[in-house]
């Protein structure tokens, strides 16, 4: 049987009709990489970006609390609640208040300044004053803060300042920062000494006089009774 041109042309268009498409590269969908897991966070950083907490940030590193804190961020299920003081608190200090602290009380101050645990501003109103910081128990102090106010006002005493919480740097579990516009200086090393006791008054002319006749009087009497006791005890032999 003969082939016919008619029958070539049939059997090359079922071929071609069974063909795949031709793949495109620019048309393939693309495959987004998986997010890797979150970092650390960086709560220096957080105040830096802020760019008016130089000196509360020098603290941080000097006293080590820094290093701390991104510790306990890492490992503790509790969080934690930070109150930044601006450059302007630390400006407003009495010329020396800072120096005359030791290296220790330095260490104070700045964990005064962290509670060990993340606070919304609205539970900060529900707390049992005084709240404990990460200062408390240091050299058996109390170290404690009180909070009050009322709708979206609070305010944190330290029982030697008061001051208003501002503003949220950050507020996102596991971390709070807030700033503070005055140091919060704790009553444990700012506050009011109690009076040393006074010395007793001084004697009179008479009562040293009378003094000096009574230990006269002491000294006869003893002597006295050891003639007595003598006497007695040639007597017996």
């Amino acid at each position: 049987m003969a082939w016919h041109p008619n029958q070539t042309s049939k059997y090359l268009s079922v071929e071609l009709f069974l063909l795949p498409p031709p793949l495109h590269p620019h048309t393939q969908a693309q495959t987004a990489p998986a997010p890797g897991p979150a970092g650390p966070l960086n709560f220096t950083g957080i105040l830096d970006k802020n760019g008016q907490y130089t000196t509360f940030i020098r603290l941080l590193i000097q006293t080590q609390v820094a290093s701390q804190i991104t510790n306990q961020l890492n490992s503790s299920t509790e969080g934690l609640t930070v109150f930044a003081p601006t450059d302007n608190a630390f400006t407003s200090l009495k010329a020396g208040t800072l120096n005359n602290l030791t290296t220790q009380q330095q260490v104070d101050l700045v964990l005064y300044h962290v509670l060990p645990k993340y606070y919304t501003l609205a539970s900060l109103l529900t707390v049992s004053n005084p709240v404990r910081t990460q200062a408390t128990g240091q050299d058996g102090g109390a170290y404690g803060l009180n909070f009050t106010g009322s709708g979206n006002q609070v305010n944190v005493s330290s029982g030697v300042v008061e001051t208003p919480i501002n503003n949220a740097l950050r507020q996102q579990f596991p971390l709070a920062v807030y700033q503070v516009d005055k140091v919060l200086l704790p009553n444990d090393l700012f506050g009011a000494k109690a009076p040393a006791s006074a010395p007793p008054p001084a004697k009179t002319p008479h009562q040293e006089a009378q003094t000096k006749r009574q230990q006269r009087l002491g000294r006869h009497l003893i002597i006295l009774m050891l003639v007595r006791l003598r006497a007695m005890r040639v007597s017996w032999d």
